[in-house]
């Protein structure tokens, strides 16, 4: 699978497994209710989906410039990280706001979610690439001859 079907995909599984996820650990880390906490983490969802798709067409375009191709350790470690850097850029002052709570309590409310989605982003994208194979920036060059 390649392409806008292989986006789509991705960021519908990825999404899904996040808000289910991040509900629990909102309202959990919170200590507000799961209705409160589950508006937050879909609207961290919607922020998510448009930075997901943006940074993973802009890091394939990178990608396939590489001389190196494949999804080694640091190259997933590097999808992660700049995945979910941007979005603690927005998150935290969204949380801050929603919960009522100061930037630095937003952020230690972030930081276990920051750990936990780094962990998943790299997981999942371990796991989607088993299952679906690499996406063609990815894929060895062919062969001439």
């Amino acid at each position: 699978m390649q392409g806008l079907q292989r986006k789509i995909v991705y960021i519908t599984l990825y999404e899904l497994i996040a808000i289910a996820s991040s509900s629990v650990g909102l309202a959990l880390l919170s200590g507000q209710g799961a209705g409160h906490a589950s508006v937050a983490a879909v609207a961290a969802s919607a922020i998510a989906v448009v930075w997901n798709f943006v940074f993973n067409t802009l890091f394939e375009r990178w990608e396939a410039r590489q001389a190196t191709r494949g999804r080694g350790f640091w190259r997933r470690v590097a999808h992660a990280v700049g995945f979910e850097g941007g979005l603690v850029l927005t998150l935290v002052p969204l949380f801050a706001w929603w919960f009522g709570i100061t930037l630095w309590q937003a952020f230690l409310l972030e930081a276990w979610l920051i750990v936990f989605f780094l962990i998943y982003t790299f997981v999942f994208n371990l796991a989607f690439d088993k299952v679906f194979g690499l996406p063609l920036s990815a894929q060895p060059a062919p062969q001439a001859g």
